[in-house]
């Protein structure tokens, strides 16, 4: 999965706390991306193609969620994607997966 940069930041007049691992782990999914108003889009990818984030200019978030992948494999990219985005220190994914921003 890819992340693309830069991490999201809220406006400066905001007092927003950073979500926690907790949060992040534990909230339902669809949950999660309404309240950090994540957009996703499903598209045909690669085999091995696990999902990709992009952060725009105003610092909202589009993901990409490859069609056809498990329900419990997205929630793994999602949570990670989100959790990298948002700077939130989260458990390593299993192998064979990884991050990476660019």
């Amino acid at each position: 999965m890819t992340l693309a940069q830069p991490a999201l930041k809220p406006p400066a007049s905001s007092v927003t706390p950073r979500p926690t691992v907790d949060h992040l782990m534990d909230c339902p999914l669809d949950a999660l991306l309404a309240e950090f108003h994540v957009d996703v889009s499903v598209l045909e990818t690669e085999p091995g193609f696990t999902g990709g984030a992009y952060v725009r200019r105003d610092g909202s978030l589009l993901f990409v969620k490859p069609a056809g992948r498990s329900a419990a494999e997205w929630e793994m990219t999602a949570r990670s994607m989100l959790g990298s985005a948002l700077r939130v220190a989260m458990p390593p994914l299993p192998e064979p997966y990884q991050l990476t921003e660019i």
